[in-house]
């Protein structure tokens, strides 16, 4: 593992510092402005990888790169480590920390050897908020698609010196009129003049 990028936050210790935390959005743009315009109170928004995106699209984002992320420079980390109030979060996709998919016992000791008592991780595709020896283990879920069927999510993230806390936020984007039709296939326009 090479040496992973550290940024160090000087946060307010007597005001919570809040982190949108997101993953998975696989060439959504509109799910990606859509965390941005909805949570004006958020410190930093952080992205857990396969944005599928490139570097400028990401602006605002602190993101690191996952597994189909080949669109990104190569200046993009596979890892990242942020400083907050106290804590130290250990930023990873996953792939590469998990030899087999729900084992994360690998993705705890990496984010131990780097002194994080927190891991912001994605490539599940589903929420997840747990312990896994002693570390606190926190994945968004997916701004595309879930895995378990529980919908699009990503998490609202407060940190001060005591804790961490994480709630889950559902993504239900609402359509609006001056959206494009979806364009038929050629099934669905023969179906339509049978």
């Amino acid at each position: 593992m090479n040496k992973i990028p550290e940024t160090h936050i000087n946060a307010d210790p007597e005001k919570p510092f809040i982190i949108v935390l997101c993953s998975d959005s696989h060439m959504d743009r509109d799910s990606l402005r859509y965390v941005r315009e909805h949570h004006p109170e958020a410190d930093l928004f952080v992205h857990c990888g396969d944005s599928e995106l490139k570097e400028k699209d990401m602006d605002g984002f602190l993101f690191i790169r996952g597994n189909h992320d080949f669109y990104l420079g190569n200046s993009v980390p596979d890892w990242r480590i942020i400083e907050v109030l106290g804590h130290r979060i250990y930023v990873c996709h996953g792939h590469l920390d998990m030899l087999i998919y729900f084992h994360y016992d690998l993705m705890a000791k990496h984010a131990r050897e780097h002194g994080c008592d927190t891991v912001f991780f994605g490539h599940m595709h589903i929420c997840q908020d747990f312990i896994e020896d002693g570390v606190r283990m926190l994945n968004p879920g997916s701004l595309a698609y879930s895995r378990d069927y529980s919908g699009k999510s990503y998490m609202l993230v407060t940190v001060t010196p005591e804790k961490i806390d994480a709630v889950r936020m559902d993504y239900t984007p609402v359509k609006t009129d001056t959206e494009k039709p979806k364009k038929k296939g050629f099934l669905e326009r023969l179906i339509e003049k049978l």
